[in-house]
């Protein structure tokens, strides 16, 4: 397939949806049109001789990775899947575990071949080894089955799961993105989500009286003449009480979210029940509470990608939330989509 004009589109969407561009989003487009032209076998989509098979796009949080990549999807006239790597990655999970089968990996990328030519994997990120061991097996065959991969991430690919735990498990995928892989990175000096957004009207802080009348105040307005109850949320045996659920709307204390044995299902079940979520008692992050921040960053990506509404009351101004070290560049695109979801 090709484009026609697609930096002539794309500078019609900017200008109809009032985002700010600049030259590196436009030499992005440029690179991408040239990914998905048939009229350079290199960059041929459908070309089984094709040495790329995945557009890799790594920048700083609020760069508009999300934003152009979303764009040229929606243009793209093929069977596809856009999915947060998180949901895909639990997708494969599952489908391992009811398909106890020795080449269940082979038939999970043969049924995603029947489904999509192109699939589009946001925000990924590798934080535990059961991803990184498999990850180099699983896009070696997604590869051969000519699958082509657009992504989008904050972290350069050989930086990918630095420092983690067994990290030599995860070398065959680096090698293997160096081969298939086109990694571009997108520059841009400020953060569109900070920039453009409205001022924040529903992060509250210090954590004190005068906050804590401020979210009762402002929960009371989404709750008007809906029922409060109690709800349990099960995933695989686990549990996720809500306490306060009115309809499509809850309420949660920090810890309620982050300090017990969920995870990213977890928060993709409670988003599809959810429009609003207030979380109280947001608190600074340090090496003591990382697992605790990890499981922040997760929640809050999924209720980005799921266009979950915010409240918060938070310890410190939301700029000046501490981070654990290992965490610090991550949590920096955590720190944008607050902003975004407590503001519109």
């Amino acid at each position: 397939m090709s484009f026609t004009n697609l930096k002539i589109s794309f500078l019609d969407f900017c200008k109809h949806n009032r985002y700010e561009k600049n030259e590196k989003q436009l030499e992005l487009i440029k690179d991408i049109e040239l990914f998905f032209s048939t009229k350079k076998p290199i960059f041929n989509l459908f070309s089984k001789s094709n040495k790329s098979n995945c557009l890799y796009v790594h920048g700083d949080v609020g760069v508009g990775k999300t934003m152009i990549l979303n764009f040229v999807f929606e243009k793209l006239k093929i069977s596809k899947k856009r999915m947060h790597f998180n949901e895909f990655m639990i997708n494969f999970h599952d489908f391992r575990h009811k398909n106890k089968v020795a080449n269940s990996l082979d038939i999970f990328v043969k049924k995603l071949k029947k489904k999509y030519q192109l699939l589009y994997l946001d925000e990924f990120q590798v934080t535990n080894i059961v991803d990184a061991m498999i990850l180099g097996r699983l896009f070696e065959k997604i590869f051969e089955e000519n699958i082509k991969v657009i992504i989008t991430s904050n972290t350069k690919i050989k930086d990918l799961y630095k420092d983690g735990l067994q990290s030599d498990q995860f070398k065959p995928f680096i090698s293997i993105m160096k081969k298939k892989a086109i990694e571009r990175e997108l520059i841009f000096n400020h953060d569109y989500r900070k920039k453009n957004g409205k001022k924040l009207k529903r992060i509250f802080y210090p954590l004190n009286e005068k906050s804590n009348f401020r979210i009762n105040n402002l929960f009371r307005k989404f709750t008007r003449d809906k029922k409060r109850e109690e709800k349990i949320l099960t995933t695989k045996g686990r549990k996720l009480r809500i306490s306060e659920f009115y309809q499509d709307v809850a309420r949660f204390d920090f810890k309620e979210l982050c300090d017990v044995n969920v995870g990213a299902e977890d928060y993709i079940n409670l988003s599809k029940i959810c429009k609003v979520i207030a979380i109280e008692n947001l608190p600074n992050f340090d090496e003591i509470n990382s697992n605790q921040q990890q499981r922040f960053i997760t929640l809050i990506d999924i209720l980005y990608e799921k266009k979950v509404l915010l409240i918060i009351t938070a310890e410190n101004d939301i700029d000046k939330i501490t981070s654990s070290k290992k965490l610090e560049k991550i949590f920096k695109r955590t720190i944008s989509r607050l902003h975004e979801l407590s503001s519109h």
